[in-house]
């Protein structure tokens, strides 16, 4: 049995996660922009209902991943706020102006959620050279990277994903996600090997989590 990650943009998504048996929940705002920082009230009140780890992305807009020094503030600004309502863990991903992992940033805000664990999502799929960028992501510290492979979605990926996974060597989780659902995960994940998979279990191009989707995900 996979663990399973669901991307939850909404309250209501994270609650049906929560009761259909997701193992981790990673909570954010802006379905339209692929997820942005969710608000602090939100975070906090779900951390009084779910006793699952909520991860929560850290990202102050939509768009590329290189961020001004006022966004970078921003970003160390809302990661301190929301690591006191226990919050498990941070998802975020820093680019440099030629789409290499950004060190020193990324650097700066694993240390500030230390010791919460801390994820480079998909981020990783816009960067350059995935043997260099995976390198890059061990030594800022982080424990995950949300990947379909560097490719628009799993499936086109599977190659890098299984490369990965392999290159990757247990020194860090590769967390499967980007189009992934309960219809392809058997064959990725009997393809890359992965033990853990990502997805928003959203099946009808609304904005809220599918119970039955969340569950099948699980089972499969």
């Amino acid at each position: 049995m996979s663990k399973i990650e669901i991307a939850c943009f909404n309250p209501e998504s994270a609650m049906i996660a929560f009761e259909n048996g997701a193992d981790r929940i990673e909570l954010c705002d802006g379905l339209s922009e692929g997820g942005t920082t969710p608000g602090f009230e939100t975070a906090k009140t779900l951390r009084e209902k779910i006793n699952i780890p909520i991860f929560v992305m850290i990202r102050p807009r939509g768009g590329d991943f290189t961020y001004s020094e006022a966004e970078f503030e921003q970003m160390k600004e809302e990661l301190s706020q929301l690591k006191t309502v226990n919050v498990d863990g941070f998802v975020f991903g820093i680019l440099d102006e030629n789409d290499e992992v950004n060190v020193e940033q990324n650097k700066a805000l694993v240390e500030l959620a230390n010791p919460l664990p801390c994820t480079f999502h998909r981020a990783f799929d816009r960067a350059k050279d995935l043997e260099n960028s995976l390198e890059k992501v061990i030594e800022c510290g982080f424990k995950t990277i949300l990947t379909s492979g560097q490719k628009p979605n799993v499936s086109e990926g599977k190659e890098n994903l299984k490369k990965l996974v392999e290159l990757s060597n247990g020194r860090i989780e590769i967390l499967v996600g980007g189009g992934l659902r309960s219809t392809n995960i058997e064959e990725i994940r009997e393809f890359t090997n992965a033990g853990y998979f990502h997805s928003s279990a959203i099946t009808d191009g609304g904005a809220f989590a599918n119970p039955q989707e969340v569950a099948s995900l699980k089972i499969k």
